[in-house]
C-alpha cells in the first residue's frame, strides 16, 4: 500500500475508508471489517454524527489484537459551529471522547463557513457567523494551538479554495498540512492541486465515486460516475469494477482517497483497489472523460438567508 508522506517524515495512507453517511448501526461494523481487510486509514467528521460508534469498532479491533492504535491513521474534523477560537479546543476534546482516542493523526477545519454556538446546520441568518465575527485566521491559530498540545498530530482543511487557503497562509504559524475536497474524473481540480502540491500540501479525494447516495430529486438528473462508459471500459481492460478504477485513478495522482462502504465484500474490493495500475492510456482516457460536474456543490450553505456565496467555497 502506498503512503503519503508529511514533512516531519510521518506516513498516511493513501487509501482509507470513509464514513461519510454510514448509517447507525452499521459504522461500527464497517470499520471493523475494514481494518480487518488491512485498512489503517479512518476518514471521520464530528457532523456524521457517528463517531461514537467509529471508536466502538477501533475498539473492538484494537482489543481483539489485529490493530494497535499506533498503526493506524485517523481523521476527524472541525464542525462549522465551532470556529471561534475557545471553541476549537472543546471540540476535539468531544470527538476524542467519543472515538475514545488519546490523538487524532489529522484534524481538519471541514469548511470554510461558519455557524453560531449550537447550531447543527444553518437555516435562518441568524444560525450563521460572518467572517468578521469569527476569522478563518483566529480558527487556524486555534487549530494549531490544539496540534502543540499533542491532541492532533497534523492539522489541515477541508473544502478550501486557493483564496481561502491563502489567507490562512496569511496567518502566523504553519500551512495547512492537508486539504480534503471533493475530486473524481468528472471534477479533477486540476489548478487547485498544483497549487495545494507547489505551497506542500497533500491531498485527500471525497467522494471518488461520484456521491451516488446523494441523488434527490433535484439531482436526479446528475451524470452517474460508476456507469461511466469510459471507466467501464478501463474496469474491463483490467478485470476491475468501475468503482475500483476510480479508487485508482486517484491513488495514480498520489492523492489519498476515503471511498465510503458499510458492506462487507465493497469494503475488500475497494482496498483492492491498490492493486490496480492503470496506465498512460488509461489516465489519459480518464482525462478526457468529456464530463464536468461537482456533485457536493455546497448550495445547502449559500441559500438566501446566508451571508456566503459560492464564490467562498470554489475557485
Amino acid at each position: 500500500m502506498k503512503n503519503l508522506k508529511f514533512q516531519n517524515g510521518d506516513e498516511m495512507p493513501i487509501l482509507g475508508l470513509g464514513t461519510w453517511k454510514s448509517k447507525p448501526g452499521e459504522v461500527k461494523k464497517a470499520v471493523y471489517w475494514a481494518i480487518e481487510a488491512g485498512y489503517r486509514h479512518l476518514d471521520c467528521a464530528r457532523i456524521y454524527q457517528n463517531e461514537k460508534e467509529v471508536g466502538e469498532g477501533i475498539d473492538q479491533a484494537i482489543r481483539e489484537g489485529l490493530v494497535k492504535r499506533e498503526e493506524l491513521f485517523v481523521t476527524s474534523k472541525l464542525w462549522n459551529n465551532a470556529h471561534k477560537k475557545s471553541h476549537v479546543r472543546p471540540a476535539i476534546e468531544q470527538t476524542l471522547n467519543d472515538l475514545g482516542l488519546d490523538y487524532l493523526d489529522l484534524y481538519l477545519v471541514h469548511w470554510p463557513l461558519a455557524f453560531g454556538s449550537g447550531v447543527t446546520f444553518a437555516k435562518e441568518r441568524e444560525d450563521f457567523l460572518t467572517y468578521e465575527e469569527a476569522p478563518l485566521t483566529e480558527t487556524w491559530q486555534a487549530m494549531q494551538e490544539v496540534k502543540k498540545e499533542g491532541l492532533t498530530k497534523h492539522i489541515g482543511v477541508s473544502n478550501f479554495n486557493q483564496k481561502k487557503l491563502k489567507e490562512i497562509f496569511d496567518a502566523d504559524g504553519q500551512k495547512p498540512e492537508m486539504n480534503q475536497i471533493e475530486m473524481h474524473p468528472f471534477l479533477p481540480q486540476k489548478e487547485l492541486v498544483n497549487f495545494c502540491k507547489s505551497n506542500g500540501i497533500l491531498m485527500t479525494a471525497y467522494s471518488p465515486l461520484g456521491s451516488g447516495d446523494s441523488r434527490t430529486a433535484a439531482h436526479e438528473n446528475d451524470p452517474v460516475l460508476l456507469k461511466n462508459e469510459t471507466v467501464l471500459e478501463i474496469g474491463e481492460k483490467h478485470g476491475a469494477s468501475a468503482g475500483q478504477v476510480l479508487i485508482a485513478w486517484s491513488i495514480a495522482r498520489d492523492i489519498a482517497v476515503i471511498p465510503k462502504s458499510a458492506n462487507k465484500s465493497r469494503i475488500k474490493e475497494n482496498f483492492d483497489s491498490s492493486k490496480i495500475n492503470l496506465d498512460s492510456e488509461d489516465l489519459k482516457n480518464l482525462d478526457n472523460i468529456g464530463i464536468s460536474h461537482r456533485f457536493v456543490d455546497g448550495t445547502f450553505f449559500t441559500g438566501e438567508n446566508s451571508p456566503y456565496t459560492l464564490k467562498d467555497l470554489w475557485d
